[in-house]
Order: C-alpha cells, then structure tokens, then sequence
C-alpha cells in the first residue's frame, strides 16, 4: 500500500506528455477552490481527475477483493463520494470537471485529448453519465456470480443493479514502447 502513488502515475504522465505534445499548457495538481485536480486549466476553469479503475469503482474493470471486504467496500464507498463531493462542488462553482478512467489514457488517449480539446473550446463541457461500482456482492460462490452495485457519479439517486460472472482480470496497462 505504501508504493500506491497518489500524484504523478503512470497514467497521469502519459496524458500530460499528450497534452503537451499537442501544444496544450497546463498546471499539475494546481490548488483549485475545492482540491487539487490532476490537470488543472486555471483560466478556463477546468479540472481534469485521472481515476484508477480499482481505487474508484470502474465498471468495467473493478475487481472485488476476496479479503477484507468490509475494509474495501468501505474504502471504495469513500472514494467514490470524495469524487462525487468534488465534482459537484466545483461544477456548482462555474468548473468544468473532466473525469477519466486510467484505462482509457491507454485505450482512448486521441477520444481523451478531443474530449479536453473540445471542452477548452466551448469553455465548459457537458456531464456524461459516469457509473461508479459502490458494492458487489457474491452471489454464488460455485458459479462464481456476482451482483454489482451502480451509482451515478453526479447524481446518487440513480442506481443500477448488474449481475454476471466474476470479473477477475484486473485491467493491465499496456507495455509502452
């Protein structure tokens, strides 16, 4: 847990080298009024969050802990209304919050960039729906089942209820170069 890094991943890098590259300027961790985002676009009031798929609910690749499951579900749940906190604090202040799975810094890095690109352009960006796993539970044990709970990241009023195989494969970042 100690090697968990909280700035500067790999993902964090990868997208910031992109932006660069394509001639965007930007501050890291730049104190806005409600945290310190990843990207940070002070002037058009823009924050971008690079979210790990585990650490914050991804509901294609969050992968259930088979111990401490109270522990994990607990921290999942905080991390998952942390970000729910701040982005609707820094909406109802005038931001644009861009919210990324680190998945797609590797599978979607142009759709990425055109996002970011387009909301610089207009200057503001409309929500996209943005599902966050707050609990799973095993269903059964022998044909490995499991139910997945959703919420609406902007609005946890809204649930959803998928059941399915256990997803066991962690998403694997690709091997650069």
């Amino acid at each position: 847990m100690s090697r968990i890094r909280g700035k500067n991943t790999v993902p964090e890098r990868r997208l910031r080298s992109a932006l660069w590259k394509i001639g965007l300027r930007y501050r890291s961790h730049a104190k806005t009024p409600v945290g310190k985002p990843d990207i940070v676009f002070p002037r058009k009031r823009i924050a971008v969050f690079i979210d790990g798929c585990f650490w914050h609910g991804c509901p294609l690749h969050y992968v259930r802990p088979r111990t401490h499951t109270d522990h994990w579900e607990g921290k999942l749940r905080e991390n998952v209304e942390r970000d729910r906190q701040q982005t609707l604090a820094l909406e109802t202040l005038g931001w644009s919050v861009i919210r990324i799975w680190e998945h797609e810094v590797y599978e979607a890095l142009e759709e990425v960039l055109s996002s970011i690109r387009r909301a610089l352009g207009e200057g503001r960006m409309d929500p996209i729906p943005d599902w966050r796993v707050v609990r799973v539970e095993e269903i059964e044990e022998t044909a490995r089942m499991e139910r997945r709970h959703l919420e609406q990241l902007r609005d946890p009023g809204t649930t959803r209820i998928e059941e399915g195989r256990r997803i066991t494969a962690k998403w694997r970042r690709p091997q650069d170069g």
